[in-house]
């Protein structure tokens, strides 16, 4: 039973092989990824410097459980309803909402959300969801897939002479180093449950 999960994602574990079944659960599981990643962003821990948001850690857990294709197809249809005006991001609200808050100073993070799911959803593909210091990896390198497009377009908006690392990097590093233990941490031990119900 071991040899027949290896290839697959936590996400497919709970899925029936095929037919409309298959179907049917994918487009429940894309709803839920939906449901948590909008919850996730509006979640605000006390934390120094700045507060702790779920929304990176929803991301980074959508993309290693989902696997490439649905994680995919669930950080798309979050960020399509996003655009049409939704409050779903971290700071979207009344005042800025829709695509206008999207192509401002936190578009470059919402594409690196998109590439950090499919880059996870890999990782996990290949079996790095199934260890503590494997998940860790992949999940730094998912961070950094996040904010390399962020200060770039930082930088795009507010030019290069402004200190875009003290705005947009620094003061989240505590608070990313905590949600990556978290997440590292959680997949493995989800896997370890899922062996032990099919064992």
């Amino acid at each position: 039973m071991a040899q027949a999960l290896t290839d697959k994602v936590l996400a497919e574990t709970l899925l029936p092989e095929g037919g409309i079944a298959l179907r049917v659960k994918q487009a429940l599981l894309v709803i839920a990824g939906i449901a948590m990643l909008a919850v996730a962003a509006k979640i605000k821990v006390p934390m120094w410097p700045v507060p702790i948001t779920m929304g990176t850690f929803a991301v980074l857990a959508v993309g290693a459980s989902y696997g490439p294709r649905l994680g995919l197809a669930t950080i798309l249809g979050y960020l399509g309803i996003g655009a049409l005006g939704f409050d779903v991001f971290v700071g979207s609200g009344a005042e800025v909402s829709g695509l206008t808050y999207m192509m401002g100073s936190t578009g470059g993070y919402l594409l690196g959300y998109v590439l950090a799911v499919v880059a996870l959803g890999y990782a996990a593909r290949a079996g790095w969801d199934r260890s503590m210091g494997r998940m860790a990896l992949a999940l730094l390198a998912g961070n950094v897939i996040i904010y390399v497009p962020g200060l770039l377009w930082l930088g795009q908006l507010y030019g290069w002479d402004q200190p875009i690392l003290a705005w947009g990097l620094t003061p989240f590093l505590i608070g990313d180093a905590i949600k990556l233990g978290l997440a590292a941490t959680l997949i493995p031990a989800l896997w370890k449950l899922v062996g032990r119900a099919r064992g």
